[in-house]
């Protein structure tokens, strides 16, 4: 080593922040390690590198000592005083021991020790990068995929989307750019690995917060999310100022915010719901596109009886049961649904009974006054309207 690769080392600090001084000595343990394996040496040695010039040489390190056991670890204090008189019992005395060829195993160590420290500064600065990136959505590139996972370029590393995160309604191809969701960074002893999902909720709240003003700045806020990718999903968002409405604001003009979500997520419906902290208020908005009649509240057990028209029963219920089993999870409520009719011959309801107000008129779409939920399907019946 000489000068030129001091001044590489500075370089490299600059460039990839890593600290001179730690190479040197990280270079200067495995130099010692070098030493003993190759000139089969069990020797007590130091390796001293000259910060300025990058001369190497090797010292002995031995015990001053009355009586010699071991050559190799000591050394009597009569020869210890032939080398400095003011040596004394238990002090320690270097002698340079350094080989003529060492430069060359000194080279071929510090290339290795040097390549594998900037490998391991360049993952933990990715590492950093996206640690703080978990929870958040980016977009990448699709390289391949196997039968676990499909890999994507997000720039600096590339993320894996396990099968079970991936879309069932959607299929990947080389080059394909997409956006995901970042569910876990991990150290590993290959560098930072990063777990990508696009059915995870947290995507749709993310895509959201990126398409809606007021939800970025604070103005709406999202309480409650419940997904089933691919299919359809709920969102629950509130505003606590009364003159913005918070469901009209995540539609956007002409349904257009919420139709770009949906194209991202390849046709997945969702379901826009006014949260209410009134249980009834929220189950039953969050039952949207069906209309509730009455809606009975059993706080003991945390469950609600809702009761729609029976033209709406297999609406409310949804295909397989979705429609309900997404209102439940966004709201937290159990929700038990029986028909006007079913309702009435239990005496849970009486035929021509007030329309309750827990579930308020949200009318047109197309109109500018607020609204309590909406779906996809009334943005795209609406969009074909007006066609």
């Amino acid at each position: 080593m000489n000068s030129e690769f001091m001044e590489a080392l500075v370089t490299i600090e600059k460039d990839k922040g890593i600290d001179k001084e730690v190479i040197l000595e990280a270079i200067e343990q495995a130099l010692i390690t070098g030493y003993k394996r190759n000139f089969n040496s069990a020797q007590n040695v130091r390796v001293d590198i000259d910060r300025e010039l990058g001369t190497i040489r090797v010292f002995a390190r031995k015990d001053v000592v009355e009586e010699v056991f071991d050559a190799r670890l000591e050394i009597s204090l009569e020869e210890a005083k032939k080398i400095n008189p003011l040596y004394e019992l238990d002090d320690v005395v270097e002698i340079e021991v350094t080989p003529r060829d060492f430069g060359r195993i000194a080279a071929q160590t510090a290339k290795q020790v040097v390549t594998q420290r900037v490998r391991e500064a360049e993952r933990g600065i990715i590492y950093s990068d996206f640690i703080d990136r978990e929870e958040d959505i980016m977009t990448g590139i699709v390289q391949r995929q196997d039968h676990r996972y499909i890999y994507v370029d997000l720039g600096k590393v590339e993320a894996l989307m396990p099968i079970n995160e991936q879309m069932p309604n959607e299929s990947y191809q080389h080059n394909d750019r997409i956006k995901a969701y970042i569910t876990k960074v991990e150290k590993t002893t290959k560098g930072p690995q990063i777990l990508i999902s696009r059915t995870h909720p947290g995507l749709l709240k993310r895509l959201f917060e990126l398409e809606v003003p007021e939800i970025y700045d604070g103005a709406v806020e999202i309480k409650s999310v419940s997904r089933e990718a691919g299919e359809r999903s709920k969102i629950s968002v509130y505003a606590e100022n009364e003159e913005i409405d918070p469901v009209g604001s995540c539609v956007g003009p002409r349904g257009q915010r919420v139709q770009t979500i949906v194209n991202e997520l390849k046709g997945e419906k969702i379901d826009i719901v006014r949260w209410s902290e009134d249980p009834k208020k929220y189950v039953a908005n969050a039952l949207s596109p069906s209309k509730v009649l009455k809606v009975t509240v059993n706080e003991e057990e945390k469950m609600t009886q809702v009761i729609v028209p029976d033209y709406q029963l297999s609406l409310a219920i949804g295909k397989r049961g979705q429609n309900a089993r997404l209102a439940a999870k966004l709201t937290g409520w159990k929700i038990d649904i029986k028909s006007e009719t079913e309702a009435e011959e239990l005496g849970l309801y009486q035929a021509g009974e007030e329309l309750s107000d827990e579930q308020e008129d949200w009318g047109d779409i197309a109109t500018d006054d607020n609204f309590e939920s909406t779906s996809t399907d009334d943005v795209a019946s609406w969009l074909d309207e007006e066609e």
